[in-house]
């Protein structure tokens, strides 16, 4: 019989691209700036598993003046992936950086409030990277970063496909959280190109609307809505300081 160790390192060589299946995630150390919440012991989740309307968003931009190929193109944004982010919103990776099965920490601020979550890698090879999306995350599906030459120009793109995760988040995205997460990519692949020394281009997008049914089954996905945690333990935070206060005096006792 051969060694249960021995197929589970084969199936992982075999499959290097790919992250290894697991029931649970595990948060990586955060830095002391970070909120790890929201993402130990949550399953990932993909559309099927989501609540609100299915939709495929593509964004693109031309690289247009910049002579770099897809691979260095992708190899830069895997390492400066934090820089390219909005502001508001911090990207903390694990220290195994932007490859398969490790996790990226996400703290950000919406209209809503504050939210922290976070992501898993599921795919990445040289050209491409695959991001998963945690229970209680407002999207359950999975965002694509790549890059490709077309008519000898490296092309950047961003493609997600994703549900809201529950009936708050679908909400949110009908109001304003679309257009929020449209500027989010926009804005990536803006100081991507940057980066590389392009401005001025514009981000080409496509929305497809693939499923305009919401699936009530799963609106039981509210109990882990990563928003609405991320808000009560802000608002504990007072109980959770004077109950350190009070176990620090006991000890003194």
């Amino acid at each position: 019989m051969p060694d249960a160790s021995a197929e589970r390192s084969q199936s992982k060589s075999s499959h290097p691209y790919w992250a290894q299946r697991v029931d649970e995630l595990k948060a990586p150390d955060a830095p002391p700036e970070a909120l790890n919440l929201n993402v130990a012991g949550r399953r990932a989740m993909g559309p099927l598993q989501g609540f609100g309307q299915l939709w495929q968003k593509t964004f693109r931009i031309p690289l247009t003046v910049a002579s770099v190929t897809p691979a260095e193109v992708v190899a830069e944004w895997k390492a400066e992936l934090p820089r390219f982010k909005p502001a508001e919103n911090r990207f903390y990776p694990s220290p195994g950086g932007i490859a398969p099965g490790e996790v990226v920490l996400i703290n950000a601020w919406t209209p809503g409030g504050p939210i922290a979550t976070g992501v898993v890698v599921l795919y990445a090879d040289e050209e491409s990277f695959t991001l998963m999306t945690p229970e209680g995350h407002p999207e359950a599906g999975w965002v694509t970063m790549s890059a490709y030459t077309e008519e000898g120009v490296t092309v950047a793109q961003v493609q997600g496909l994703a549900r809201a995760s529950d009936p708050i988040y679908e909400l949110a995205f009908r109001v304003m959280g679309s257009r929020l997460q449209d500027y989010i990519w926009e804005h990536v692949l803006t100081e991507l190109a940057a980066h590389f020394g392009v401005k001025g281009q514009p981000v080409e997008v496509d929305r497809q609307l693939l499923d305009p049914h919401v699936q009530w089954r799963r609106a039981g996905n509210v109990w882990h809505n990563a928003q609405i945690r991320t808000i009560l333990y802000h608002l504990a935070a007072p109980a959770r300081w004077l109950g350190r206060a009070l176990g620090r005096d006991s000890r003194r006792l």
